[in-house]
């Protein structure tokens, strides 16, 4: 029986965990790649009945990451497999504040983390499946902020700006291809996660959009991380999935 493999990171909390939970269903088979396993998953997957695989890995080493991805995909067979979609979700707030402020180090792992590891796991996966004959996906996670600069948020904003960029180049490459891949990067609304509450819990000193998030909160206006997760997923799964390289799940 052949199954639909989805590789997906930053699995391990908010709408990450929440795509992984719903992906837990039979005929599908699960690699997700984290810092941290979680236990829940892994009894998940034995009650559905679906194969899970869990690495533990700190995405700040892209490089170590996209090298496993792509030596573990070789040593697959195409033909145990429906499709193929890789879901790149894994991604970091740096410090809080203008980036006069900010600290070297701390920038640095916000954009190998956002940028640089989707951009090499998305090279490894291509790569690695392009022989493969059967539909492959590549979904990055991206963010209004990519789109609309933010002030202190200058690595998050220019992380999923690139990635952006980098999908848009990737969608012409891919479309020069008999059977290329399909890829989008899609911004996925506004979440309450670990993430929003970084934001609307930032000193207002620090962060001068702080009282906009706070009032997302109070007025309702963040969807879950399940919701956010089945919206995502949904758009995966469409069948114009990839026609448009950037998208909102909004519309």
């Amino acid at each position: 029986m052949t199954q639909h493999l989805y590789i997906l990171t930053g699995a391990s909390r908010g709408m990450g965990l929440a795509m992984a939970q719903q992906l837990l269903t039979p005929g599908n088979k699960l690699l997700c790649i984290s810092r941290h396993s979680h236990d829940g998953l892994a009894t998940a997957a034995q009650q559905n009945h679906v194969p899970l695989t869990q690495w533990t890995h700190d995405l700040s080493d892209g490089q170590g990451a996209s090298q496993r991805l792509r030596d573990w995909l070789k040593g697959l067979h195409a033909s145990a497999y429906a499709s193929v979609s890789l879901i790149n979700n894994a991604g970091v707030i740096p410090r809080i504040g203008p980036l006069s402020q900010a600290d070297a180090a701390d920038l640095a792992q916000a954009l190998r983390v956002g940028l640089e590891a989707p951009m090499q796991l998305c090279a490894a996966f291509l790569e690695a499946t392009e022989h493969w004959g059967i539909p492959r996906k590549v979904l990055n996670i991206s963010s209004g902020l990519g789109r609309n600069a933010m002030a202190s948020q200058a690595g998050y904003c220019a992380a999923k700006a690139g990635m952006d960029h980098f999908t848009r180049c990737m969608a012409l490459d891919e479309a020069l291809k008999p059977h290329g891949a399909k890829v989008c990067a899609l911004a996925p609304g506004v979440i309450d996660t670990d993430m929003q509450v970084q934001l609307r819990g930032a000193a207002t000193a620090a962060f001068p959009d702080q009282a906009r998030f706070a009032q997302l909160k109070e007025k309702g206006l963040l969807s879950s991380a399940t919701q956010a997760a089945s919206q995502v997923l949904a758009f995966l799964a469409r069948p114009d999935f990839g026609e448009q390289a950037v998208a909102d799940v909004r519309g």
